[in-house]
Parts: C-alpha cells; structure tokens; sequence
C-alpha cells in the first residue's frame, strides 16, 4: 500500500512561495508525481490558500494558483462525510485548531496518512496526544 500525505494549507502556501521547508512539500509533491504516494487536501484547505493568494495578489493570481494546483497530483477532496464531521468536530472540540484544521486532520485519520504541516503552535498538542503521523517541514 502507497504511503499516503494530507497537505495543511500552511504546506502549499509554503510549496507555492519556496519558503523554508519548501522541498520537504515539494519532494512530496515529486513522488506522487511519480505514482510513489498518494496526497490529498481538503477543499477546504485548499480555500485558505485560494483566499490569501487572492487578498496579496488578485484574483487572476489566485485562479492561476488554482488551476496549477488542479494539475498537481493532488486529490482535493470535498467529502463532508459523517465520518469527517464526526472525526473533525472531535478534534475541534478537544484542542484549540481551526476548523480547516480540524477537518485536514480528520482526513489524514480517515486515509491513514501523514499530515504535512509546520503549524507547531497549534499541532504540538495534537501531536503528543493523538495516534496521527506528522510530516513537520520546519
């Protein structure tokens, strides 16, 4: 079985704007390309990201980051399953995260794969507490 990444929108962000721990994201990125793992992201992660690039820079940059995203090897998932609002709203209720966060964490139990994100300051407690694989690239 392929090993699987759920990408927090702080991991594109970074990945889109070559910041630090970029190629972490981006060797991540590679290997789905190459059929070596699976990455998804929830739409609504993806919103985040869509919704910042937006605000700095304007809506053609926005849509343009968009489409080059849809063309990435990354399964953008809407699913609002009961199991992701059950998963997510446990999370949200037990620790201190945002909700885009809570339903990028719920994804990565639902699909047994590691979460990608640098969020340290709200993902430690998560960490130390819950049987969820972090991928930290910072």
């Amino acid at each position: 079985m392929k090993k699987s990444y759920v990408l927090d929108a702080c991991a594109l962000i970074a990945c889109l704007s070559d910041e630090e721990g970029a190629g972490v994201v981006q060797n991540i990125l590679d290997m789905a390309r190459h059929g070596e793992c699976k990455v998804f992201m929830h739409a609504v992660n993806l919103l985040e990201v869509y919704y910042g690039v937006r605000k700095e820079y304007g809506e053609i940059a926005a849509r343009e980051m968009f489409e080059g995203v849809m063309e990435e090897s990354i399964a953008v998932c809407s699913d609002t399953s009961e199991s992701i609002i059950f998963e997510a709203g446990r999370l949200k209720s037990q620790y201190k995260i945002s909700l885009a966060d809570s339903i990028g964490l719920a994804q990565a139990v639902l699909h047994n794969a590691s979460f990608v994100t640098s969020d340290h300051h709200d993902m430690d407690i998560v960490d130390s507490v819950e049987n969820i694989d972090f991928i930290w690239f910072r």
